[in-house]
């Protein structure tokens, strides 16, 4: 994905390739299929799947850095997407994580790491990635394939926190008990 409504990609002759798109949303369109076809082509999906929609700004996101993020989710069923099953976007609330923390699913926590503010990321998450087995009584079947849609609304990297001192301070440097993700797998704030 490049700025403009531009993708740009290699063939298997290791060709370059660029298309132009008429408008944003037909280029994150095509972005999405793309991720598709990636994991309907792979024998087995054994860790996340993602494709950029919009790059953002900024530094990218790590471990520790605060996010505000709007998603959607979406069972994978039929090798496209079924239905939604969470959402946020049409909420006044965005929802609050915070890198590393354990508090979502895995497949997050690996899937947004070098995003950056203003991004758009189309994510596919295999089951050991997300509920597993357990799923989600009444939401998630078990052994679900997830699909979302996030965008980073806000930021909040750990480098720019700094102390009444003056002094950086850094949530890497204080021990913290292991987390136990919560059993919806998003965070209570």
């Amino acid at each position: 994905v490049q700025p403009n409504n531009y993708s740009t990609f290699y063939d298997d002759q290791r060709q370059n390739w660029s298309i132009m798109f008429e408008s944003e949303k037909a280029a994150m369109d095509f972005s999405k299929q793309v991720c598709i076809a990636k994991c309907n082509s792979s024998p087995v999906l054994d860790s996340v799947l993602y494709q950029d929609l919009l790059l953002g700004e900024g530094q990218g996101v790590e471990g520790g850095d605060s996010l505000e993020i709007a998603y959607t989710g979406w069972l994978f069923q039929n090798n496209g997407l079924g239905q939604v099953f969470d959402s946020n976007v049409n909420k006044d609330k965005l929802l609050r994580l915070k890198l590393g923390s354990g508090k979502v699913i895995k497949g997050w926590e690996e899937g947004m790491m070098g995003m950056k503010k203003g991004g758009r990321r189309y994510l596919i998450i295999p089951p050991a990635w997300a509920y597993g087995a357990q799923g989600v009584a009444g939401r998630v079947p078990p052994d679900s394939t997830l699909v979302f849609d996030v965008e980073v609304r806000r930021v909040k990297l750990v480098k720019e926190c700094s102390g009444s001192d003056g002094q950086s301070v850094s949530s890497r440097d204080s021990p913290a008990p292991s987390p136990v993700p919560n059993s919806d797998g998003f965070s209570a704030d």
